[in-house]
């Protein structure tokens, strides 16, 4: 028997030795040794990229690892391997690894970045990619739609990667559901840090989409967890969930313009999530609730502004016998143990309620159908300053059982639909935005509701324990909320940092001398400020901002001036992608037959930003005019007159729910003699999940304007969701309507004076095509 035993223990020695010299690392230079290598592979072997940059490598990754033996594709250091020019990489085959690559400077030529598919024949399963940065890598046209990650197969991993600053149509993440060998994929999409995603200004600029209305009854698994979202603003769904049986857990939603939205999914599970807003948006959004079978536990929000689609809580009302692709009525969902603190209006039932509408819509739009066999339970509401609102009922409540949840409104008694209970609490502050219980005040809270399977929520969000006392709100016990702290460094790779360098912004003198002007703006650094010396500069060539940078006059009370002569149609300030342009106290002239400022006609990647403060803008065919497939994240322009232009403003190029501007706001400006077009803020199609553009015109002056003006009105806003007009003087403008407002959205004007303008006014439904 012993020699048998030690016959066993040397034959399994020799076949590990063996197994472990079967396994190779090898470096390759080029893609051409890389397919060499991927053809060749064996379970367990090593593939090293070499360090430095690879252009247009097109990636296709077949092979067959094992569980314990993946395959793997690497860096040879990480964070030292840089995917450029149209790179991409594509998964197929078993048990596959990609790690600490780098894409950035290029887009690629596919639908996707990464995909966990080569074709139909070659799909990806127990595959992984982790610690890769994916960053700017945005297709030249911002209306070409792609995703940069792709999931399909089944029981794949996306964790610890970076991914920021998708710009163009499509999703940053989608996982496709397109077969039996997709659904109930169990998807792994833990650890990640989805970096900032610029707003879109329209639909389809999701951070993460799972499924879509044609899969809406298909069940996924699919795991997002421990991620961290910030400033995902691309559109109002920053998750949209569209298939069932998927987590949410323990993700953090940084100053995001958003929400998760369970927008087609059925029984999901959201628990322990951190939404964390604050003063300086008012766009900042939760949860929001379709369909059924939800179960909504231990989330925590703070300083969440946004209203209706965008509340930090918002559940819907939807459509009888909702089409495939619409809002199916929202039943048998628990809310139970989360936290809001200083959100405004937290609870809005009943969101997107239509029935106003009836007349311009299709009966198979209108959402008359309100929640029910819902129960909303134990949760907390705290606020700091008394909220008058805290509640928003936008059509019946009755469906939904409401259970022991507790309100401290600063002292002020909330009564309305006496379905909350007021209490006083006090709150012990453990960092910049996480308040928690140090104690209840009143008995009531003692006593938690116990509904059917409640007994499964037996932790707090931080893991506190249930079990021994338990309490309303998302956090049971102050020792674990005074020891949370968020550690960046457990998202997106090991080796990269998301943190910008700090820059100190340089001033730097230009002259009149020819050609100085558009050489400073080309040496500078983003953030640096131009400032000009001299009394008159002639400009013959555009200027071209591709970067943040302000130009003013050296004094503000003796405005430089820039004359632009420069051929008919050409334009002054070019704004490319992610230029961001201040100007400051400056006069700008032209021959009559130019544009003042435009991004470019075709490639407009990025968005723009525009800010003019103080200045004359004068003598050109258009101050400014937007082209198909721009956006500006903002326009601002201030204290500005405006004079003697054949065209104004022209933001009207977009079209199925797409605009050209999402933020827009005039203060103190003075318009004369602008021929048409004074404003032309347009949005095209009925999109009631897409609540941009902003326009904001106050305290400004129109006199002489729109002699030539076609439409008869003045100021154009078709389509365009908020709109504020007020504080303004319309004087002598030859049209019928000063203005023509969309009142059922959020379009409003007050204290304006006209005269001789026609009026303001307000058409309470407008008929818009369907755009699905």
């Amino acid at each position: 028997m012993k020699n048998i035993l030690q016959a066993i223990t040397v034959f399994i020695a020799l076949a590990s030795c063996t197994e472990n010299s079967s396994k190779k690392t090898l470096i390759v230079n080029d893609i051409a040794e890389l397919n060499t290598a991927i053809a060749k592979a064996s379970p367990g072997d090593k593939i090293l990229l070499a360090d430095g940059i690879w252009k247009d490598a097109a990636i296709k990754y077949y092979g067959n690892g094992t569980e314990k033996q993946p395959i793997t594709i690497s860096a040879e250091t990480p964070g030292k391997v840089f995917l450029e020019g149209n790179s991409f990489i594509q998964l197929g085959g078993e048990y596959l690894t990609v790690s600490n690559l780098y894409f950035r400077n290029g887009y690629s030529p596919n639908s996707s970045i990464i995909r966990f598919m080569i074709n139909e024949d070659s799909v990806a399963n127990n595959c992984r990619v982790t610690n890769t940065v994916i960053k700017d890598y945005n297709q030249p046209n911002r209306y070409t739609n792609d995703r940069w990650i792709e999931l399909y197969g089944k029981h794949n991993q996306f964790d610890h990667n970076y991914i920021s600053g998708k710009s163009n149509d499509g999703e940053t993440l989608r996982v496709f559901f397109t077969g039996n060998q997709h659904i109930e994929n169990h998807h792994q999409i833990v650890n990640n840090y989805f970096g900032p995603r610029p707003r879109k200004g329209g639909p389809r600029g999701e951070t993460i989409r799972i499924g879509d209305s044609k899969t809406r009854f298909s069940p996924g698994y699919v795991n997002v967890s421990d991620n961290y979202f910030d400033a995902c603003n691309g559109e109002v769904e920053i998750i949209s969930d569209k298939t069932n049986f998927n987590t949410f857990n323990h993700n953090i939603f940084y100053k995001s313009e958003g929400s998760l939205v369970l927008r087609h999914s059925n029984y999901a599970k959201v628990n322990g999530n951190i939404f964390i807003g604050g003063d300086d948006s008012e766009f900042y959004g939760g949860i929001r609730v379709v369909n059924a079978g939800h179960w909504i536990t231990n989330n925590y929000f703070y300083k969440i502004r946004g209203e209706e689609f965008r509340s930090p809580l918002a559940i819907m009302n939807g459509i009888p016998m909702t089409p495939l692709n619409r809002y199916l009525q929202v039943s048998d969902v628990v809310v139970a143990f989360n936290t809001w603190v200083d959100c405004s209006s937290p609870w809005q039932i009943g969101i997107g309620q239509n029935l106003e509408s009836a007349s311009v819509l299709p009966a198979s739009e209108i959402r008359s159908a309100p929640p029910i066999r819902s129960i909303v339970a134990n949760n907390l509401i705290y606020n700091s300053e008394s909220d008058e609102t805290p509640i928003i009922n936008h059509s019946e409540m009755d469906g939904i059982l409401f259970k022991n949840n507790i309100i401290d409104n600063n002292g002020t008694v909330y009564s309305e639909y006496d379905v909350l209970q007021n209490g006083e609490v006090k709150m012990e502050q453990t960092n910049e935005w996480l308040f928690a219980p140090a104690n209840f005040k009143d008995s009531i809270s003692k006593v938690v509701y116990n509904g059917f399977d409640f007994s499964k929520i037996d932790k707090d969000i931080f893991g506190a324990s249930r079990s021994d006392k338990n309490s309303p709100g998302a956090i049971n016990d102050l020792s674990s909320a005074k020891k949370f702290i968020i550690d960046k460094k457990k998202y997106g790779p090991d080796w990269f940092s998301p943190e910008e360098e700090v820059y100190n912004p340089q001033i730097i003198k230009a002259t009149a001398a020819a050609g100085e002007l558009t050489n400073k703006i080309q040496q500078a650094h983003t953030g640096d400020i131009i400032e000009l010396t001299d009394a008159v500069y002639q400009l013959n060539t555009p200027l071209a901002i591709d970067k943040s940078i302000t130009i003013r006059s050296k004094d503000a009370t003796t405005k430089a001036q820039l004359i632009f002569t420069n051929d008919k149609d050409s334009v002054a300030f070019k704004m490319k992608p992610k230029g961001n342009l201040r100007l400051e106290h400056i006069i700008v002239k032209g021959l009559d037959n130019q544009i003042a400022f435009a991004p470019l006609t075709t490639d407009m990647s990025s968005a723009y930003k525009l800010d003019i403060v103080g200045c004359e803008i004068s003598n050109f065919a258009f101050i400014l005019k937007a082209y198909k497939g721009s956006f500006a994240n903002s326009i601002s322009l201030k204290n500005t007159a405006f004079n003697n232009c054949l065209n104004g403003i022209v933001l009207a190029a977009d079209e199925k729910g797409d605009y050209n501007a999402e933020m827009v706001s005039i203060y103190q400006c003075e318009f004369y003699n602008i021929g048409q077009n004074v404003i032309d803020f347009y949005r095209g199609g009925y999109d009631e999940s897409t609540i941009g553009g902003y326009l904001t015109i106050k305290n400004s002056s129109f006199t002489n304007c729109g002699k030539n003006e076609k439409s008869d009105i003045l100021l154009k806003t078709k389509g365009i969701i908020n709109v504020l007009i007020a504080d303004n003087t319309f004087k002598n403008n030859p049209v019928s309507y000063a203005a023509l407002l969309w009142g059922e959205k959020n379009n409003h004007h007050k204290n304006n004076s006209t005269i001789n303008s026609g009026e303001i006014k307000v058409e309470e439904q407008q008929r818009l095509k369907i755009l699905y």
